[in-house]
């Protein structure tokens, strides 16, 4: 098992009742939307509108709003592809996931994400 259920449920509880929240797109995240969804403009910032749990192999994804009007396809990314500001209030419990998550999964893999 790679997620804690309980500490899974109690984070999105958390993360949902903070809605809408401001996260950056990581670097691969971002070569993989443009691939994806032609013509796009990508902001610096962008907001997650939606916390989705994905089972215990998708983990927590977020919905996002690129544009901050909500107007196209829906987005939905791994939260380990996301990065939070630390003056986020959940920031430590985000980071917190997302490393354990990104440890399980190479442990899994036995290699590199």
């Amino acid at each position: 098992m790679i997620d804690s259920p309980e500490k899974t449920q109690k984070l999105i509880a958390e993360m949902d009742a903070y809605l809408p929240f401001p996260a950056r797109l990581s670097q691969s995240l971002k070569g993989m939307i443009r691939r994806q969804v032609t013509p796009i403009i990508l902001p610096e910032q962008c907001r997650v509108v939606e916390i989705l749990y994905m089972g215990d192999e998708g983990g927590i994804s977020c919905r996002l709003d690129l544009d901050g009007q909500d107007t196209h396809d829906p987005i939905i990314v791994s939260i380990t592809h996301l990065n939070f500001d630390k003056r986020c209030p959940l920031y430590r419990q985000i980071d917190g996931y997302q490393k354990h998550r990104v440890k399980k999964l190479k442990k899994q893999n036995g290699s590199g994400f």
